[in-house]
């Protein structure tokens, strides 16, 4: 876990450049007299030293920090887990969420209602059709037809038939 503190540390934390030929400078710049420039240096110099000592401080933080969340035994997962947990419930409170929520519940009552009456539509309409006389007389032939069939499979004496033993099958006066 310490190592991997430590990535973590080397991947958030950026050196800052520090330009070495401006301390190499001979001349003071344009309105500065040699005692300020010699003031800023020093106080550049202090900085830049209390920046690598908060540094050295801030990686000994995240390694004893790294070191306690071993201890209790959270890993890296556990606060992604936490994170995202925390960034859904966020999201379903924010209005945008709530607005789209109602928005497709709104319409997936309407889809529902048109889809019901697309089946009631559909279910009178087949209805329609089954009584009108085109059906009726197509209704009719099919069953001249099957009468036609199975009447001849009854008439039938040969013994390897299905009907030809003797057992007859419940005769089904169904037009279909």
């Amino acid at each position: 876990m310490e190592s991997a503190s430590q990535g973590l540390l080397s991947d958030t934390m950026t050196d800052v450049p520090v330009d070495n030929t401006a301390s190499a400078r001979t001349s003071a710049p344009e309105g500065l007299t040699d005692a300020e420039e010699e003031e800023l240096r020093s106080e550049l110099a202090k900085v830049e030293e209390e920046i690598g000592t908060l540094r050295q401080v801030l990686a000994a933080k995240e390694r004893h920090c790294g070191e306690l969340k071993r201890k209790l035994g959270l890993t890296t997962f556990d606060g992604l887990k936490q994170n995202l947990s925390k960034s859904w419930h966020d999201v379903q409170g924010s209005n945008a969420y709530k607005k789209t929520q109602e928005t497709l519940s709104q319409a997936g009552q309407k889809t529902s209602a048109a889809l019901s009456n697309v089946g009631s539509v559909i279910s009178r309409k087949l209805g329609d059709m089954r009584n009108s006389t085109t059906f009726k007389s197509f209704e009719d032939r099919v069953g001249t037809i099957k009468s036609r069939v199975v009447g001849s499979r009854e008439n039938s004496t040969d013994p390897h038939s299905p009907t030809g033993s003797g057992d007859k099958p419940p005769q089904d006066n169904a037009p279909f």
